[in-house]
This record gives structure tokens, C-alpha cells and sequence, in this order.
């Protein structure tokens, strides 16, 4: 059974799904046409963090 001695990286992941979420819900209802668009501006939030991690964070580390 081999151990690892060498620290693992932490995912920090979450954090731009968080930061994506609420962002998306404020904008949502700063719009302010109609409760429904809270969740949308969520919905829209979280697949922009998607699309950050995958198209930007996750480019850096092969660099």
C-alpha cells in the first residue's frame, strides 16, 4: 500500500460556483421583471462559472 507524502491541491471549485450563483440571483432581481427571472439569473450565473472553470481555470494548470 503506497502512501502519498506529497500535500494534495484543494478544489476550490465551489467557490466560483457560489460566486456565480448569488451573482446571477442580485442581477436577477435587479432586473426586476418579475420573481421568475431570480431564478434564471441563477441558472445563467451557474453556467458562466461552468464555462470559467472549464474554459479558463482548468487551461491554466496545462500552461
Amino acid at each position: 500500500m503506497a502512501h502519498h507524502n506529497e500535500e494534495e491541491e484543494k478544489n476550490y471549485d465551489y467557490l466560483y460556483y457560489v460566486v456565480g450563483l448569488l451573482t446571477g440571483l442580485f442581477i436577477g432581481a435587479v432586473i426586476d421583471k418579475g420573481f421568475t427571472w431570480i431564478f434564471v439569473g441563477g441558472v445563467l450565473g451557474l453556467l458562466t462559472a461552468a464555462l470559467f472553470l472549464q474554459v479558463l481555470v482548468k487551461g491554466r494548470e496545462q500552461s
